[in-house]
């Protein structure tokens, strides 16, 4: 292992690998990594040191020292090209994980903005975390992780829902629930799906410009004959649930519902470890990020069918491309840094991430959850892409995004997470002749099937670039009672023709400005 990490720390300074070194055992490392062959003075103290470790049962914690020292070297730095939350049962530790890793950054995704927006102050983004939550029988993140009280919750759906099976738990054969467990969480999941809907109309009307009037749908509903008329159709309503719903006012809370919202914001807002969280996610999150001449994008940049940059008008304002994207973190920040507003421009932009069709992060024309609740046409459920999903197959569409962030169209490449690549049908991650590279494989169990793989990992050098794809992973147990290995096919995706140099990247731009500054304080201190 020493041999190992003498290798992996070849192009590092001996600063930069003492800091990877695990505290307890610097000295000892130090001493055994730099002994030299050259002379046996010192053989049977490099030995001794190697018993005494041995003898005071210190063993294991040096190899595992090593072990993550071997880990840091080789990963210098980490990209997560978004969605930690929503992508499985433990979010959190993810989380955890992120916050003691020694250099990381992260480009949200449409589910981590959700979550940021609740705890920014928006109910209509909170009211949707615990809505996808409960679909997925992942409440537990929310009152057991977070410490977020349900319970008021669960008595207003107790009031005044039954079981609906549009709305039980989506829960894996492993998942063990009881009846009335499934119940309850059937009960709280119509619950807050109906006041996340109440929700939405108030934004779409005091927001014109995000051109959402169609999705204005609980107004849409004839009552009566329990159907409903969008986009020139009308369908016959299926598992409804409108107990609570005032057909002359049909957007307006219950006196219950608004204290409910109220509570479980407060809870949110008060959340020890969600807020520690939730500022992380905010301090090494960006909506994109240009790192060593090439884009990392969770979602997509809007196009229009013809490839250009779709515009959007805020405030009678236009923005598009880079410019809309910038003004997204920008509203999404002030949302972040006043969280007691709760009906401003900026949290309702966040809500407008999530699901408006402008939104880098949503992709999308409309998102039809209530046509999926309560429309048996299957034609009403689909969800039009952006063009930007075809046309990222087009070497030129790829060069004119990259040319948008002021990055080399012809040395560059677009990193792209969000949509799962169907591998398992034939589908290749390497797009536009290497210009684009989506590395969605399904790192959440649940898209597994859907890739035929367990994720994408891609991997960036001084030599180029390599996909690594993973295998499925069952468990630690599993690997070390059957001897089996993680298996991982790697492919190449980029190979420099000249070595690149750390002038050239990101860190060495930081390492000139601070060479530059260092210089004038020089030259202004002895002129």
């Amino acid at each position: 292992m020493l041999n190992l990490i003498s290798y992996a720390s070849s192009k590092y300074t001996r600063s930069k690998l003492r800091k990877a070194l695990p505290n307890q055992f610097v000295y000892i490392i130090e001493e055994l990594l730099y002994k030299t062959d050259e002379f046996t003075n010192k053989e049977q103290y490099y030995t001794k040191i190697v018993q005494q470790i041995i003898s005071l049962g210190q063993a294991d914690k040096l190899i595992i020292g090593l072990a993550y020292t071997t880990q840091r070297l080789v990963v210098d730095h980490l990209h997560v090209v978004g969605d930690i939350y929503d992508r499985g049962p433990e979010p959190d530790k993810i989380m955890d994980t992120l916050i003691n890793y020694h250099s990381v950054d992260i480009q949200w995704g449409n589910h981590d903005v959700l979550w940021l927006g609740a705890f920014a102050g928006s109910k209509v983004c909170l009211a949707n975390i615990i809505r996808i939550c409960a679909r997925y029988d992942n409440l537990d993140i929310i009152e057991d992780v977070y410490g977020i009280n349900l319970r008021p919750l669960l008595n207003l759906a107790e009031k005044y829902y039954d079981d609906n099976p549009a709305f039980r738990p989506k829960v894996s054969s492993s998942d063990k629930l009881s009846d009335h467990e499934r119940l309850q969480i059937t009960k709280i999941h119509q619950a807050i799906a109906m006041i996340q809907f109440k929700l939405e109309s108030p934004i779409i009307k005091r927001r014109p410009f995000f051109n959402m009037s169609e999705r204005l749908l609980l107004e849409k509903i004839d009552y009566d004959k329990n159907e409903i008329t969008i986009y020139g159709n009308t369908y016959p309503l299926e598992n409804s649930c409108f107990a609570t719903v005032n057909p002359e006012q049909p957007d307006q809370l219950l006196e219950e519902e608004e204290q409910v919202m109220e509570r479980l914001l407060l809870s949110v807002q008060h959340s020890e470890k969600l807020a520690r969280h939730m500022k992380f996610l905010m301090k090494k999150g960006s909506l994109y990020l240009k790192y060593n001449g090439n884009l990392l994008i969770h979602g997509c940049i809007p196009l229009d069918e013809e490839g250009n940059m779709e515009k959007m008008t805020i405030e009678d304002k236009t923005y598009a491309g880079r410019n809309l994207l910038d003004v997204f973190e920008h509203y999404l920040q002030e949302a972040f840094a006043h969280p007691e507003e709760t009906d401003d421009l900026a949290t309702d932009m966040v809500w407008y991430l999530w699901t408006g069709e402008y939104s880098s992060l949503f992709g999308k024309r409309a998102m039809t959850t209530f046509e999926r609740y309560f429309i048996s046409d299957k034609t009403t459920h689909k969800e039009k892409k952006n063009p930007y999903y075809y046309l990222r197959e087009n070497e030129e569409v790829c060069q004119n995004i990259l040319a948008e962030f002021n990055l080399n169209p012809d040395h560059g490449h677009i990193i792209n997470g969000h949509t799962p690549v169907k591998e398992i049908e034939g589908e290749n991650p390497v797009k536009a002749n290497g210009k684009m590279i989506v590395i969605d494989g399904g790192f959440s169990k649940a898209y597994q099937s859907t890739t035929g793989i367990a994720g994408y990992t891609l991997l960036y050098n001084s030599y180029g670039m390599q996909l690594v794809a993973h295998k499925h992973f069952n468990s630690k147990e599993d690997i070390l009672l059957e001897g089996t290995d993680v298996l991982s096919v790697k492919r190449l995706v980029d190979k420099e023709l000249e070595r690149k140099m750390v002038l050239e990247t990101n860190v060495g731009e930081e390492l000139l400005k601070e060479i530059s500054i260092l210089k004038d304080l020089r030259k202004y201190r002895y002129s």
